[in-house]
């Protein structure tokens, strides 16, 4: 059975990462994919990890091979989500998570309409700008970008299946973890999981 596709996507500051790592503590069925940026590491950061991170001209020459499944340019970097990896992990009934911006996140529910898009919004712009502020990773015309930025990113929010606040960040994270699981206990899904122990019992 392949296994199911999970995006996350939010404005930079809103707890995207956080939530994403909470989830996958907590559910050892699912996987990240992890994609390739040109972008810097930031400290803590470890290559493989939280990024494949590669120079422009490597991420060039992946793009112009077909190695992405989708890619985008965000905050001046490019990012990428490898084709072979996702396919090879969805082959072997693998759920899989996706932490991509909604640009990437279009491309993928065009070729897999079947993909279940979960956006993260900030309680308010002000809990965004505190948050930015707090991480003191970028400078204040960066944090003024990254906002400009929100503002057209979470126009997109209604292109998505679920929206979860993330105010509180245990309920948040407990919003995540029930969407994932709630996917895996639909009819079709879970006739074709367990149709042999269901068709015993006929």
């Amino acid at each position: 059975m392949t296994g199911n596709l999970f995006i996350v996507c939010a404005p930079s500051g809103a707890g995207k990462t956080s939530l994403a790592k909470e989830l996958l503590k907590a559910d050892l069925q699912i996987k990240l994919s992890v994609s390739y940026t040109t972008r810097k590491p930031r400290p803590g950061e470890v290559d493989g990890r939280e990024y494949h991170f590669v120079p422009e001209r490597q991420f060039g020459q992946m793009r112009e091979q077909g190695e992405f499944l989708e890619s985008a340019l965000v905050h001046g970097n490019h990012y990428g989500t490898s084709k072979r990896w996702i396919s090879t992990q969805r082959a072997a009934g693998s759920d899989i998570l996706l932490e991509i911006d909604w640009q990437g996140a279009a491309q993928i529910c065009r070729l897999f309409p079947e993909t279940i898009g979960i956006f993260i919004l900030p309680p308010s712009f002000d809990a965004l700008l505190s948050r930015l502020n707090k991480r003191a990773q970028d400078t204040p015309d960066v944090i003024a970008r990254r906002l400009a930025a929100a503002r057209e990113e979470i126009g997109h929010v209604g292109e998505f299946k679920y929206v979860i606040i993330n105010d509180d960040f245990d309920q948040a994270a407990q919003d995540l973890i029930s969407i994932v699981r709630v996917q895996r206990l639909l009819t079709p899904v879970q006739l074709v999981r367990h149709s042999d122990k269901i068709n015993r019992m006929k």
